[in-house]
């Protein structure tokens, strides 16, 4: 044990422990509270990303329930401890450290996983490996378009990851709307269908969504997604706008709901009315709610209670949206497709899995979206800057210094200017190369994230610290100009990811290497044995 540990007060939970739980299906959250580049690098299998930085923004809302039990941990940074604290303070009250952190995980004899996302990534993997999912080559699929043959491409990623790049003449179908739109898109049996995501997870799961609900069609994956259609040498579109078609006849959606609660019932889905749903919400267990439409619908109307969490992005990113594994989720929907179909691939996934039935339009009562439950920051009202206020200290050059605290895409594309890119978990390396300063003001979009980081630089700092009211939007509404670049970083931009099959320009080997790693997920599977997946 550290003697940051015993100084703290927290305990050490062992490997062991943490696997037994897991084994047993008892509730866990797992918590890597490093910023999610490092995250990527190594880190257990059901390992939630929960960044220190982002802590209190996310708490209330992935911890539903105060006496969850948490294991924090992170690679000898010592924010393992700090975030334990802070869950505390936050009103936790079974919060411990993973025992060694990652290192400790791994010579326990513990597996360690790259990316992000891999509990469902590697349970697609596990599905074609079962399956035998079918798929055919990026060349395959361009041969078939310039034969002009019939055939419709369905994209099953979000909408603005389709817009970025996509297959020629594709429909961006996001994952769980595929077995209710596909019959508006393919009404003819004979018409062939093809789905594609960057690489491989959503493709898997959408082609097989289809193949279990017993769409007549022949269905195939596009073989690695968009990264295999550019390491052929194949030209993609971009910005396109083609999306699924909005309205579907009676009987295509009648024939999508029977067919999606047949795959429900096979996966082991059970059924609740919403009169029920109180029932689940017992002291001693996690509910997650959860609306899996899109988030257009959402924000027209939902249930009280319940998060936008979209199905095929939640089956993508589960441990994202529920952090504490065991937990029980509970999925709604308008037409009793998306949320039996998305409860289908949860339930093999080991989760305890609920679908609401009978629900209505006017069940759907509550508009716009659902504020973040934020516990009270310490800021006193003399803390508090006007953004007129700080313009007023920046022209008059008084050694006014600004930390901006937003993810630094966010920062690269617009800040106030001359501002200083910090990351709150870095905080203290950021203060070794603060510029000259004779006061610090802590700014981000809104000053959500940033309140919370002035405790932190106030103890740091000799220098009084104030807030910007309402963040670098409040400095825009006034009519003050952000300036762009990434100039100014006093941190390193680890609190992004950068995935080897977004955006473009990613060299060959590195979208090669990651579909290699995908290849090798099952066999990592076998050796962790804590998932429990099992593929129907």
């Amino acid at each position: 044990m550290s003697i940051a540990h015993q100084a703290s007060g927290i305990p050490v939970v062992s490997y062991p422990e943490v696997r037994a739980a897991l084994l047993a299906r008892e509730e866990i959250a797992l918590l890597d509270v490093r910023e999610e580049a490092p995250h990527a690098l190594s880190h257990p299998l059901f390992a939630a990303n929960f960044p220190f930085s982002h802590l209190e923004l996310n708490a209330y809302t992935r911890l539903p329930r105060r006496d969850t039990r948490i294991v924090a941990l992170d690679d000898g940074e010592g924010l393992a401890v700090r975030a334990a604290l802070r869950l505390r303070t936050l009103g936790y009250t079974n919060v411990g450290v993973l025992a060694g952190g990652v290192c400790g995980w791994r010579e326990a004899g513990g597996e360690l996983f790259q990316d992000v996302n891999v509990p469902s990534k590697a349970f697609g993997e596990l599905v074609e490996a079962k399956r035998h999912t079918p798929s055919l080559s990026a060349q395959e699929v361009k041969a078939l378009l310039d034969a002009k043959e019939d055939v419709v491409v369905v994209d099953a990623r979000r909408f603005d990851e389709y817009q970025n790049m996509n297959i020629p003449g594709s429909v961006s179908v996001p994952g769980a709307e595929l077995v209710l739109r596909v019959r508006a898109l393919a009404p003819d049996p004979a018409t062939r269908v093809i789905v594609n995501c960057a690489g491989r997870t959503r493709s898997i799961i959408g082609t097989q969504s289809l193949v279990n609900a017993g769409i007549p069609n022949p269905v195939h994956a596009l073989r690695n997604g968009t990264i295999g259609w550019t390491l052929a040498g194949q030209q993609l579109e971009h910005g396109q706008q083609r999306r699924f078609p909005q309205q579907i006849e009676t009987a295509q959606q009648d024939e999508a709901r029977r067919q999606a609660r047949a795959v429900a019932e096979r996966a082991g889905v059970r059924r609740i009315t919403l009169d029920g749903l109180p029932g689940l919400e017992q002291p001693d267990r996690t509910l997650y709610r959860f609306d899996v439409r899109t988030p257009e619908e959402y924000r027209a109307g939902h249930l009280p209670g319940f998060l936008s969490a979209p199905g095929g992005q939640l089956v993508q990113e589960t441990e994202m949206n529920a952090p504490v594994r065991g937990a029980r989720i509970v999925l709604a929907d308008d037409d009793g497709v998306r949320a039996d179909m998305t409860a289908s691939w949860l339930a093999q996934m080991a989760w305890e899995v609920y679908v609401v039935d009978g629900l209505g339009v006017a069940h759907f009562t509550v508009s716009g979206d659902t504020p973040r439950a934020v516990p009270e920051a310490a800021v006193a009202p003399q803390q508090r800057v006007s953004p007129q206020q700080l313009k007023a200290w920046l022209d008059a050059g008084n050694g006014t210094v600004v930390l901006d605290f937003a993810l630094s895409a966010r920062y690269v594309t617009g800040h106030i200017p001359g501002a200083w890119f910090t990351l709150r978990s870095q905080i203290a390396e950021a203060a070794r190369r603060f510029p000259a300063a004779s006061r610090f003001v802590l700014t981000c979009g809104s000053s959500l994230l940033a309140q919370f980081a002035l405790a932190d630089l106030q103890a740091l700092a000799p220098q009084p610290v104030y807030l910007l009211e309402g963040g670098n939007a409040a400095w825009e509404q006034a009519g003050f100009a952000l300036e762009s670049g990434d100039e100014h970083l006093l941190s390193p931009r680890i609190d992004r990811y950068r995935r080897p099959y977004e955006g473009t320009g990613n060299p060959a080997a590195a979208m090669q290497a990651y579909l290699d790693w995908e290849f090798g997920l099952v066999e990592q599977l076998g050796r962790d044995g804590t998932h429990g997946f099992q593929v129907i």
